[in-house]
């Protein structure tokens, strides 16, 4: 257990950060699931840039690797443009 205060004070605001982290991720996974379950073209493109963006963000605060962002907007670029 810490015993400095600041060390108590980094438990708490690691904790909060952690929490918020999983939250964006959970939330990032669940709208890429609502797009691959998606068929039409123009409502797919539509989240697609929403999607885009929340994976960025992920990326920018290092919740995931910059690669795992680049290849995740990749593959559902790829699916959008496949969509008819």
């Amino acid at each position: 257990m810490a015993n400095h205060k600041s060390a108590k004070k980094r438990i708490r605001a690691n904790e909060a950060k952690r929490l918020r982290n999983r939250y964006q991720l959970k939330t990032a996974r669940t709208f890429i699931r609502k797009l691959r379950a998606t068929h039409d073209k123009a409502e797919a493109e539509e989240l697609y840039k929403k999607v885009s963006s929340m994976i960025d963000k992920l990326a920018k605060k290092n919740i995931i690797h910059k690669n795992k962002a680049a290849n995740n907007k990749s593959k559902l670029a790829k699916f959008v443009a496949s969509l008819g």
